[in-house]
């Protein structure tokens, strides 16, 4: 019996994987590297030390990880505050569902827990989960299942009882490491063949994601 779901982030509850798709490459450009769209794809939802060796591969010893995440952050920050943050489609109606009947919601992200309060509470979520954790708070982020298994810890359940909701390789590689069951909603890509095979489902919306969960 499922007794929880636990939800990626960006791109999974929030509209916003697409911001970083356009603030990774510019704050890399702004250094003087090029991260190209295939690159950028291969980034999301990496914790922090996966994605420091993956730059450190491709641009070597002078790429300055520390200080091109800066200033990401500053350009995601300014098209935030011009742009503002969305749900994506079927979010709040999964969330509702889940709550009316029973079932558990956490939140699994990459993201800090302080950025991410704050991003939840702009679009009236921020008490729609009974936890909320960061991989930035685990040894290991993504695709490490350590973020999973600390939000499965929390919630007081066994893997097996819980369903996770992901956008991403990186995020549906975490979630079954960790022994959950994964539900795949595309984002970015709508397909990603090398984890699919991972998936319990896949679904267009979380508008869906009711009828994955009665079905089993």
């Amino acid at each position: 019996m499922i007794k929880a779901v636990i939800f990626d982030l960006d791109g999974t509850i929030l509209d916003t994987e697409k911001y970083y798709r356009i603030c990774w490459p510019k704050a890399c450009e702004h250094f003087g590297f090029t991260l190209t769209d295939d690159m950028y794809l291969q980034l999301r939802s990496f914790g922090r030390p996966f994605v420091f060796d993956r730059f450190r591969e491709w641009f070597g010893d002078s790429f300055n990880y520390d200080e091109v995440r800066a200033y990401r952050k500053v350009i995601y920050e300014e098209i935030v505050k011009e742009h503002g943050i969305s749900l994506k489609t079927g979010a709040m109606n999964a969330l509702n569902w889940l709550k009316e009947n029973g079932i558990l919601r956490a939140v699994a992200t990459a993201t800090d827990l302080e950025r991410t309060g704050r991003y939840l509470k702009s679009v009236g979520l921020d008490n729609s989960f009974d936890k909320i954790c960061s991989a930035a708070d685990c040894k290991f982020g993504k695709p490490a299942p350590d973020v999973y298994l600390e939000a499965v810890r929390q919630l007081g359940l066994d893997p097996s009882e819980c369903i996770a909701v992901e956008d991403a390789p990186n995020g549906i590689l975490s979630a079954s490491r960790a022994g959950l069951k994964v539900v795949f909603v595309p984002d970015q890509r709508e397909s990603e063949p090398e984890v699919e095979h991972l998936c319990m489902a896949k679904i267009k919306t979380l508008d869906d994601l009711p009828k994955v969960i009665i079905n089993g």
